[in-house]
């Protein structure tokens, strides 16, 4: 590619992979979080949650690199003090908790899989998994863009030979599960809203990635961008779980439920590993941002060589994920994400909407009339 071309490509379109692989991993890219928030509502309930979802991600993630821009922000520590003052530990707190939840769940499905998939001890896929963070995250923001920009390839590209396997496969049973779903009702939108709501904090996860913003537009367009490329996944997913309607809201690993229905052992494979990816590209997102929040958490910039790097990742990821089993995956999800969508809203979505609101409206203000 063209130096231009990178360049453009870096700008808008590597915030929105990053942001995909924090919010893809454990429940998403096993699709238990898409049956814990989606299918209660039925297919056509189901898709106006997941279109509510990426709405909502789309406006905030614009809010938050473009306020992340004009503050100068590429770690989440330097974003909050300069949304919350004072408050910016309340952040802390819940992305602290935030972590340990997602890492836990992170080993545990890496252990669901390894078991699974391979007839390996469960634990020998957290150990796995770990480790594989630990040495993406050594080598800094470079390293981390590069596993994002890679796994992605591979994630869209399987993605899109599993919708066509499904169609194929069990699309007479797509069509009459939409063909026979009544009319959206229950609390779709409850889903939808919940489901943003915990994993839009990705957007300042990912905020050392946008160091390649040239301005508050650039900012902006990314965000919008950033939406849809998270949620394509997840929107092809659950087109395919409707065909197994009712039984599999029920499956610890939904995909693995539908591969061994669809009958494409090799695939079945590969998809797996696909997940896999899924995990260490979550995991390396999540646990960079913690290395970079260190790197500015004083007055002067700090140098933090690769094996410290590593170090603080595992020691970060060995209490986190040594969670996982004592605790299933469907009991972390369903448990703690609902409770920690509605705090991140509370102390991170509505002061930033509220804000940029209202500098939006104080700039109209001041702005001198026109004839």
């Amino acid at each position: 590619m063209s130096p231009a071309t990178i360049d453009r490509f870096r700008r808008f379109v590597l915030p929105g992979l990053a942001f995909k692989a924090v919010v893809i991993g454990g429940g998403y890219a096993t699709g238990r979080e898409i049956a814990e928030f989606f299918l209660p509502a039925g297919p056509w309930g189901g898709l106006l949650a997941i279109l509510l979802a990426t709405l909502i991600w789309a406006v905030v993630a614009a809010a938050t690199f473009s306020f992340a821009h004009a503050a100068r922000a590429q770690d989440y520590r330097t974003f909050f003090r300069a949304l919350l003052g004072r408050g910016w530990i309340l952040f802390e707190v819940a992305y602290a908790i935030f972590l340990i939840l997602i890492l836990a769940v992170f080993g545990a499905a890496a252990g669901e899989i390894a078991a699974a998939t391979f007839g390996a001890p469960p634990i020998a896929g957290t150990l796995a998994l770990m480790i594989g963070i630990a040495a993406c995250v050594a080598f800094g923001n470079a390293g981390v863009e590069r596993v994002f920009v890679w796994v992605s390839a591979l994630l869209y590209g399987t993605y899109a030979v599993f919708l066509i396997l499904a169609l194929s496969g069990v699309g007479d049973r797509i069509a009459a599960a939409f063909a026979m779903s009544p009319p959206p009702q229950g609390p779709w939108a409850l889903g939808g809203i919940t489901y943003a709501g915990y994993n839009i904090v990705g957007a300042v996860v990912v905020l050392p990635v946008t160091r390649h913003f040239r301005s508050g537009r650039d900012a902006v367009t990314a965000g919008l961008i950033a939406a849809p490329l998270a949620m394509l996944p997840a929107l092809l997913f659950f087109v395919s779980m409707t065909a197994f309607l009712p039984d599999i809201a029920n499956a610890v690993l939904p995909s693995d439920y539908i591969l061994s229905r669809l009958g494409h052992p090799v695939f079945h494979i590969i998809f797996q590993v696909m997940i896999l990816g899924a995990l260490l590209e979550s995991g390396t997102g999540a646990v960079h941002a913690v290395n970079e929040r260190i790197l500015h958490s004083g007055s002067r910039r700090i140098t933090l060589s690769p094996a410290v790097r590593a170090l603080a990742a595992l020691a970060l990821l060995v209490p986190c994920m040594l969670l996982a089993e004592r605790i299933g995956l469907v009991t972390l999800i369903a448990s703690g994400y609902r409770a920690l969508a509605w705090v991140l809203i509370a102390i991170y979505v509505l002061p930033l909407l509220l804000l940029v609101a209202y500098r939006r409206i104080r700039g109209t203000a001041h702005q001198p009339e026109t004839l």
